[in-house]
């Protein structure tokens, strides 16, 4: 039996923790982590006795991105294939983000891509020193599309434009000070300080809290339905082109892309 991409476990204060588990592939995403993900957090923002939800991994990286296999079969994919595909992974991303309850994420390595996105869409994220993040698109001939309104949230419109571009990878040091990462620890204390930070969350009323965080996006006029249509079908066309094929192609059997002269 195939072991699962992630634990639930809800304690008596109403502490919701979702813990992913393929280390050994660097919880990396694919369709089934998608679904069932979106699925987990539909349930957590339906449960009375949810307060609020932690989002941690297991391992050396808290998610690589996307997983190889998935990426080799959406090489294949329709361009309204790829789009379905990435509606799916905006679903979870939206989910995520607009679950009316506490989100906090504690990030105990390497965050790439979609582990970028997973991140920014928390309201609170604590990092550990040894972690990084890297927005690793451009690389493939991609595009960080569904990810981005989220990302951008967090480190802003000057700061998406070079790390979109580059995909350099960046320090948690580095995303604290864009607005990704609100604390960064030394790896020992990361659970301490998400104890911390849940205990802070607990004393505050959940009905004002879910409120709180409906204001927010009130007023910044947050990502919306047109939105996540519009990012989705970014992607899809990126990933039916020819460079986006050349691109997963070039990462799969690990040659440089043809774009690479050298």
């Amino acid at each position: 039996m195939t072991a699962p991409f992630f634990v639930e476990e809800i304690d008596s204060r109403g502490v919701a923790r979702i813990t992913l588990t393929r280390a050994d592939q660097h919880n990396v995403f694919n369709d089934v982590l998608i679904g069932e993900l979106t699925t987990a957090l539909a349930g957590l923002e339906q449960d009375g006795r949810v307060r609020l939800v932690i989002l941690a991994a297991q391992g050396r990286s808290f998610s690589a991105g996307a997983d190889l296999n998935w990426m080799k079969a959406m090489a294949g994919y329709s361009e309204a294939e790829n789009r379905d595909d990435a509606l799916r992974l905006a679903k979870l991303m939206q989910t995520l983000n607009r679950l009316s309850k506490p989100t906090l994420a504690l990030v105990q390595g390497p965050a790439y891509g979609g582990g970028v996105g997973l991140a920014a869409c928390c309201d609170i994220v604590v990092a550990a020193e040894a972690a990084t993040f890297c927005l690793s698109e451009v690389k493939l001939g991609l595009i960080p599309a569904v990810i981005s309104p989220y990302v951008i949230a967090a480190i802003g419109e000057a700061a998406a434009r070079r790390y979109f571009l580059t995909a350099e990878v960046f320090s948690a040091w580095e995303a604290q000070r864009l607005g990704l990462v609100h604390e960064v620890v030394e790896a020992g204390a990361l659970e301490q300080t998400g104890r911390q930070l849940a205990a802070k969350l607990l004393d505050g009323g959940p009905m004002a809290q879910a409120a709180a965080k409906d204001l927010v996006f009130t007023v910044t006029e947050a990502r919306d339905d047109r939105l996540i249509d519009d990012t989705a079908e970014r992607i899809a066309a990126v990933r039916a082109s020819a460079e986006g094929r050349e691109g997963v192609a070039a990462f799969l059997e690990k040659r440089k892309p043809d774009w690479r002269g050298d």
